[in-house]
């Protein structure tokens, strides 16, 4: 059971909030945290490299020199890939690096991103976060009245809020999010994490795993 501190947007104290982190998962799996990062950083890559053979490369196939009595090494084609400006002997083409793990696993990974986060106190609680209307410096002041200024954050909502996310994206280093979009990577990435009481809420009781984690 673990009891953390709520805060409201000033930075003041005004209550506390027990979950308990064994109802969250049971254990934290390190390896399974780093298979299912590994796994959502290889769908971010582009996989758009290409280096050319030497059949690829523009040039002449002549020799370019005699054979024998200039006194150098004997030598081929300009296109030779032992040569400034040609081929690439093992040459890698474009490719796709993304795969899937299975979507139980990435469900465990989550909440066990969101369990160590609570263990290592680096996760902290607002009480309410909710804008009439987008505005980056009113979520600029919360982060620096909580002490995360300057800080890579991830702040999570129960649900969408396009206002808050609108406030938050200007802010380098500061990421908003619904709880049903959570994954491992985007928990674990950040320095901190700032919860509502709202989504804490959907953590606890397991829904927020839903979708989120798949993604």
């Amino acid at each position: 059971m673990a009891t953390l501190p709520v805060f409201s947007e000033t930075g003041e104290e005004v209550g506390t909030y027990e979950i308990d982190t064994d109802a969250i998962v049971d254990r934290v799996s390190k390896q399974l945290l780093h298979d299912a990062v590994v796994m959502y950083q290889a769908n971010m890559r582009m996989g758009t490299h290409y280096a050319r053979t030497r059949s690829e490369v523009s040039g002449t196939n002549k020799k370019l020199y005699r054979q024998k009595g200039t006194g150098h090494a004997r030598a081929g084609g300009k296109r030779s890939v032992v040569r400034r400006g040609g081929g690439v002997a093992k040459t890698i083409k474009p490719r796709d690096y993304s795969y899937r793990l299975p979507k139980k696993a990435l469900r465990q990974a989550t909440k066990m991103a969101i369990r160590s986060r609570i263990d290592d106190g680096e996760l902290m609680v607002i009480d309410t976060l909710a804008f009439d209307t987008p505005k980056t410096s009113r979520m600029a002041s919360v982060l620096k009245a909580l002490g995360l200024e300057g800080t890579t954050t991830l702040v999570a909502v129960a649900d969408q809020d396009p206002a808050v996310f609108k406030s938050g994206r200007n802010i380098p280093g500061v990421d908003v999010q619904p709880v049903r979009q959570l994954n491992a990577l985007s928990v674990l990435k950040p320095n901190r994490v700032l919860v509502t009481k709202g989504a804490l809420d959907k953590i606890k009781d397991g829904s927020f795993a839903a979708n989120g984690a798949e993604a």
